[in-house]
């Protein structure tokens, strides 16, 4: 897994979870976290920190924690330091606010629901929302808390990189931030903003950690860490925002540290393997210097010469048609289909779509095939297809087919 020029061994790892939603109706999840305990011990057998980034349980109730800590505590590593942030469902049970946290102090170990540790030198500061609000809740005194240790910390050591974790992102940052909390934020933000060196993981979105946007580099580095629970996705698209085989996502982080050097390798639970190359952020940290900005990518994706698209014909219906085409090439990631069907007679713009690429998936389908539904019968349309990459760049060349709807109650 390591891949730093100068050491063989880094200076610490750890790996990053985040909403893994103990439900004490089912064992679905349970199920999954033992999966992601095992394949990260294996994968990471010598760890320092383990960090959980908010929503252990769905519920925050007794039989969760139960099944969550026994599940973790049978397979910690003895030398791992177990770091445990509270999310909002942590909060979603009948006690108050306090009482809630009591019980997460309780099942967990924890001894506040934010804290500063130094682990082999580096400093990891763990935050928590402070109730059940979705959007999160973090006041002006946990962020006046905060800017007090991140001072410590890079008074500590100014080059090295500084570890926050809270479990709802930041809006305007990361790939799914638009989730994050808006109470606070630019306080919360400008408190990070005076030290580049600092990496922040959140976590509660269930976006994916496929999408490049995932990592979002510009005063410092926000990342956000996915789920073992579900995938949520945004909204608008054809495949919807719980697209079908959502509850098959299970993803994980794994953090290694060296002297000039922080890797973040991205890690398919579900599928046992990486997801595609490590985000490498060189320390100490220039803000002129961050690769991964929102500014990195201007290639648009394309069409390879002989793409092909099609109607499949036994899916028509009256009110719908269904293509299926070659995906387009990108040189980070195909997010999306813009696709504009038209009527044939007029030219008039019928309806427009937009799909995901489904890169959530593995392997990711190839080709695609896409419903389109709500057109009018008896009718013949012209689909034309531009593929989108994560940054909105627009394919310059698309793929175009026609097809006719069924006449009203034809059957095929």
């Amino acid at each position: 897994m390591s891949k730093d020029k100068s050491q063989n061994k880094p200076n610490l790892i750890f790996p990053v979870i985040s909403d893994v939603h103990i439900d004490s109706d089912h064992n679905h999840t349970l199920e999954k976290f033992i999966t992601t305990l095992e394949q990260l011990n294996r994968v990471a057998p010598k760890q320092d920190a383990f960090v959980v980034v908010g929503d252990l349980t769905e519920n925050g109730a007794i039989q969760e924690y139960d099944k969550f800590m026994s599940a973790y505590n049978s397979r910690k590593q003895s030398d791992a330091v177990s770091l445990m942030a509270i999310g909002n469902h942590d909060y979603w049970n009948e006690l108050s606010a306090a009482d809630a946290q009591k019980r997460y102090f309780e099942k967990t170990g924890m001894q506040s629901i934010y804290f500063h540790k130094v682990i082999n030198g580096y400093h990891f500061i763990i935050l928590g929302t402070e109730d059940g609000i979705t959007e999160g809740t973090y006041s002006s005194i946990q962020i006046k808390w905060l800017g007090e240790q991140l001072r410590k910390a890079h008074a500590d050591d100014p080059n090295k990189p500084i570890f926050v974790f809270h479990h709802h992102p930041m809006i305007n940052t990361i790939y799914g931030s638009e989730w994050g909390f808006s109470e606070n934020r630019d306080l919360f933000y400008n408190t990070l903003k005076q030290y580049s060196q600092v990496i922040a993981f959140s976590g509660h979105t269930h976006y994916p950690l496929d999408d490049p946007r995932i990592i979002h580099q510009k005063d410092f580095t926000s990342i956000g860490t996915s789920t073992g629970a579900y995938l949520f996705l945004e909204s608008g698209r054809v495949q919807g925002e719980i697209p079908e085989g959502a509850n098959i996502l299970n993803q994980a982080m794994i953090v290694e540290v060296y002297d000039s050097e922080v890797l973040l390798h991205r890690r398919d639970i579900h599928r046992n393997d990486w997801i595609g190359e490590p985000f490498e952020i060189s320390y100490p940290a220039n803000k002129q210097k961050f690769k991964y900005t929102e500014s990195r990518d201007k290639k648009a994706p394309f069409f390879k010469a002989g793409s092909e698209i099609t109607i499949v014909h036994e899916n028509t219906t009256s009110t719908g048609l269904t293509i299926i085409f070659t995906q387009a090439i990108d040189d980070l990631l195909i997010h999306d289909y813009k696709i504009v069907v038209k009527k044939a007679e007029t030219g008039e713009v019928a309806n427009q779509f937009l799909a995901f690429s489904e890169f959530y998936k593995a392997p990711i389908p190839n080709p695609l095939t896409l419903p389109l539904d709500g057109l009018q019968p008896n009718t013949l349309y012209e689909i034309e297809v531009h593929a989108l990459d994560s940054y909105g760049n627009e394919s310059p060349n698309s793929l175009k087919v026609s097809g006719s709807t069924l006449k009203d109650g034809v059957k095929k």
